[in-house]
């Protein structure tokens, strides 16, 4: 079956998360990704998380569908060989502190002197320009920078990290690789790169519903509620009679309607009538959707928010999903061969597409440099006796 970025080549010059992630997305629906790490110790990540048989599994995981090569990115003859490779490469994926690949002689300009239609996704903390260029920075700063941990939490603690401090390098990766496809578009129209700037934070601060647009027209700063929504009630996390946890969100007259027929309760809508009635009043209305949940094991309560059509679900931990039947049925975890554990799971493609579907057709290469010889000496045609002068001098 064809794929849908068959023939698109991608270097993934970048470390732990954000930009290798796009790279990542890109190779599962088709696209060659050779993976630049350092000669003998390999990509931080391998180091990273809990490590199953010498390996990590996150590493097995992120670093799935990609090529292994090693070079040195600060000595000049490994520079020399990263401007050769990228005379074929489409896109090429960084993630270091702005002006870092220039002082390399692997800036933009010096990548598009060998190939016009490069196009370089750069992903850094706080982006290319501004006075915050050169600041480092992971995911817990890109969230607290992007506004979303001072909303996280509960008014009378401390802000918490949303879920967990990789999310906005997921998204930054995720935005990386739809950036990258827009430049393409846009090379198949004029035949020109382009550079993709993307600021770890952005991302975040882009998601954040109407907080910008709400304080810009009356200087309201949303504070932190614990699990309840800003702009809807209820909309929360109930606690059941088994102690599990379920997930309610009404967001319309409509859906409070259905949730009080399947509570018993046919008398609010005419007690709340608007959602502007179940704002003011959201601690009354949760303690009375609580008081019904805390009645139920979580199945029952399920089962008779189901019935009548309520938004729910469990809250679910990563045992309830590797258990669930629809995340079983959509693919969304899949075992995948790995040489030396027999298989490994991991997340599934996203999106799925009808006639080109994504793929994950290996895990992550469990040695660095597995592919030097076939992209060294197959691709960039080097000869075997320089290619064993430049390993033995640590370039590769």
């Amino acid at each position: 079956m064809p794929r849908a970025l068959d023939g698109l080549r991608v270097l993934d010059l970048a470390t732990f998360i954000a930009a290798p992630m796009c790279a990542t997305l890109l190779g599962e629906f088709g696209a060659e990704v050779i993976k630049v790490e350092q000669p003998g110790v390999g990509d931080d990540l391998r180091r990273l998380g809990r490590q199953h048989a010498g390996v990590s599994l996150w590493w097995l995981s992120d670093a799935r569908n990609k090529k292994s090569i090693t070079c040195n990115l600060r000595a000049p003859e490994g520079q020399a060989l990263i401007r050769r490779l990228t005379r074929e490469t489409d896109v090429v994926a960084e993630n270091f502190r702005p002006g870092t690949l220039e002082r390399w002689g692997l800036g933009y300009d010096a990548l598009r002197a060998e190939n016009r239609g490069v196009i370089l996704v750069r992903i850094s903390a706080f982006g290319q320009t501004g006075p915050l260029r050169e600041k480092p920075g992971f995911g817990r700063i890109a969230a607290a920078v992007g506004g979303i941990t001072y909303l996280s939490g509960y008014p009378d603690r401390p802000p918490v990290t949303p879920g967990t401090p990789t999310i906005p390098d997921y998204l930054a990766g995720v935005m990386g690789a739809l950036g990258a496809l827009i430049a393409l578009e846009a090379r198949r129209r004029t035949g020109e790169g382009q550079v993709v700037d993307l600021a770890l934070y952005e991302p975040i601060l882009r998601m954040l519903d109407d907080t910008l647009p709400v304080f810009g027209a009356f200087g309201y700063v949303r504070e932190r509620i614990g699990s309840a929504a800003e702009s809807a009630a209820p909309h929360n996390h109930y606690r059941t009679r088994d102690g599990r946890w379920i997930a309610i969100a009404c967001t319309n007259d409509r859906m409070f309607a259905r949730l009080a027929a399947a509570i018993g309760a046919p008398d609010l809508p005419a007690r709340f009538p608007a959602m502007a009635d179940r704002l003011a009043r959201r601690e009354e209305v949760d303690g009375l959707v609580q008081a019904w949940v805390n009645r139920h094991d979580a199945r029952d309560a399920l089962a008779v928010l189901d019935a009548n059509e309520v938004p729910c679900s469990l809250v679910y931990s990563v045992r309830d999903l590797f258990e669930d039947p629809h995340v079983k049925a959509r693919e969304n975890i899949v075992a995948v061969p790995e040489p030396g554990l027999g298989s490994v799971h991991v997340p599934g493609v996203v999106p799925k597409l009808s006639a080109t579907p994504g793929e994950i057709r290996h895990a992550g290469p469990r040695q660095p440099g597995a592919d030097n010889e076939e992209v060294y000496l197959g691709r960039l045609g080097l000869p075997r006796a320089e290619y064993d002068r430049l390993r033995a001098a640590g370039v590769i």
